[in-house]
C-alpha cells in the first residue's frame, strides 16, 4: 500500500507539470483529493492494515496529501495572477481618454415649490393631512355635498368636472378641499392642516390653464379664530416665500364653502405694482383664495360653529412657481423640456 501511495504521488506530479490553466488544475483535484479520490480510495483500507502499518501507511498518506495540496495550490496563485495580468492588458483604460458626463437629476420645480410652500406652513404650526384622507378619486358628496357646493352649483357640470365610470357620484377631485370634510369628520378641534396634492379639472389647456395641475388647502379650525388670524398667517406666507418686502392685499369674493371669503393678490413681480401685461396693468397678482369656514360645513361634520370657528386657504402651486421664477406658461412644468427644467 505504501508503493501505491508513492506511485499515485507520481503519477499526481507528472499530471501537474503538464496543466496550463486553472480549469485543468481543478480536475487534477478532483481526480486525487476529491472524496473518489485515488489518495481517499487509499485510505478507505486503512481498516484492513495492522496497527503498526496503520500508523506507517496513514502518516505516509496524510504527508502525499499536504504535499500535493501545497503544489495544488502554488500552481493555482501562478496560472490566477497569470489570467489575470492577461485580462488587465486586454482592458486596459487609458486614463488619459476625456471622461464621459453623466447627467444627474434635479428635484422637478413642482416638487420642490410644494416642499417649500409645505415646509413654512409646518413652521407655522400646520401638520400634511394623511393621505388616506385626501383621495385624489372622490364622492360628490366630500367633493362638492359637504362643502357646501349646491347641486345646480355650475363647478358640478360635466364640463367642469371629471365624473369617472366607476359609479355615477364618482370624480376626480377638482379641489384639495375634500380633505377638510376627511380631516374634520369624527375628529375634535383645534384642527391645524394642509393638504398638498393633484386636482383635475374639465379644462380647455392653454398657457394660463390645464387640465391636471396641484394645489395646498390649509384648514385652522379652533376656538375664537378670526379673519385677523387668517390674514396674519396668510400675510406671513408671503412674507417668507416671496420675500419680506412684497405688499399683499384681499379682495372680497364667494366660494360656497368659506363666508367671508377672499382672494389675495402680491403686488406684480414683473412691474412692481406699475402695471404691465402679466397684470393687466393693475400692478397686482391673484395668488390664492380663502375666507372663513362656512357654518354650514362645520355643521355638516359634527363641529358646533357656535363654539368653534374656522379659517381655510387653497392656492395653485403652479401659480406660486409661475409668479416666482417668472414662467409665462403653465404647460412648461409638463412638457419634460430639458431646456427648461435645468434652469432650475
Amino acid at each position: 500500500m505504501k508503493e501505491q501511495l508513492e506511485k499515485i504521488y507520481e503519477n499526481a506530479e507528472k499530471d501537474l507539470s503538464q496543466v496550463s490553466t486553472i480549469a485543468e488544475l481543478d480536475e487534477i483535484r478532483g481526480k486525487y483529493l476529491s472524496r473518489k479520490g485515488e489518495f481517499n480510495e487509499i485510505k478507505k483500507n486503512l481498516k484492513n492494515l495492522s496497527d503498526e502499518d496503520k500508523r506507517i501507511v496513514g502518516a505516509l498518506a496524510n504527508e502525499i496529501t499536504q504535499k500535493l495540496e501545497n503544489a495544488l495550490k502554488l500552481k493555482h496563485d501562478e496560472f490566477y495572477k497569470k489570467e489575470l495580468n492577461e485580462k488587465l492588458m486586454k482592458e486596459r483604460i487609458d486614463i488619459t481618454l476625456p471622461g464621459k458626463f453623466i447627467p444627474h437629476g434635479r428635484v422637478h420645480l413642482l416638487t420642490s415649490t410644494t416642499n417649500e410652500i409645505t415646509s413654512i406652513f409646518q413652521s407655522l404650526g400646520f401638520s400634511v393631512v394623511p393621505q388616506h384622507d385626501a383621495p385624489e378619486v372622490e364622492t360628490e358628496y366630500f367633493n362638492f355635498d359637504a362643502l357646501n357646493v349646491p347641486k345646480d352649483h355650475p363647478a358640478r357640470d360635466v364640463q367642469d368636472t371629471f365624473y369617472t365610470e366607476i359609479a355615477p357620484n364618482v370624480v376626480l377631485r377638482s379641489q384639495t378641499s375634500n380633505a377638510q370634510i376627511h380631516a374634520m369628520e369624527g375628529k375634535n378641534p383645534p384642527i391645524r392642516i394642509i393638504s398638498p396634492g393633484r386636482v383635475y379639472r374639465n379644462e380647455n389647456i392653454n398657457a394660463r390653464k390645464n387640465n391636471f395641475f396641484h394645489q395646498i388647502e390649509g384648514l385652522y379650525v379652533d376656538k375664537d379664530i378670526t379673519f385677523g388670524d387668517l390674514k396674519g398667517v396668510l400675510n406671513e406666507f408671503i412674507r417668507i416665500y416671496f420675500g419680506s418686502s412684497r405688499p399683499t392685499r384681499f379682495r372680497n369674493s364667494f366660494f360656497p364653502f368659506t363666508e367671508p371669503s377672499a382672494e389675495v393678490d402680491v403686488q406684480c413681480i414683473m412691474c412692481e405694482g406699475k402695471g404691465c401685461r402679466t397684470c393687466s396693468g393693475t400692478g397686482w397678482l391673484e395668488v390664492l383664495g380663502c375666507g372663513m369656514v362656512d357654518p354650514n360645513v362645520l355643521r355638516e361634520v359634527g363641529i358646533d360653529p357656535d363654539i368653534y370657528t374656522g379659517f381655510a386657504f387653497g392656492m395653485g402651486v403652479e401659480r406660486l412657481a409661475m409668479l416666482k421664477y417668472a414662467v409665462d406658461d403653465i404647460r412648461l412644468f409638463f412638457n419634460n423640456d430639458e431646456r427648461f427644467l435645468k434652469q432650475f
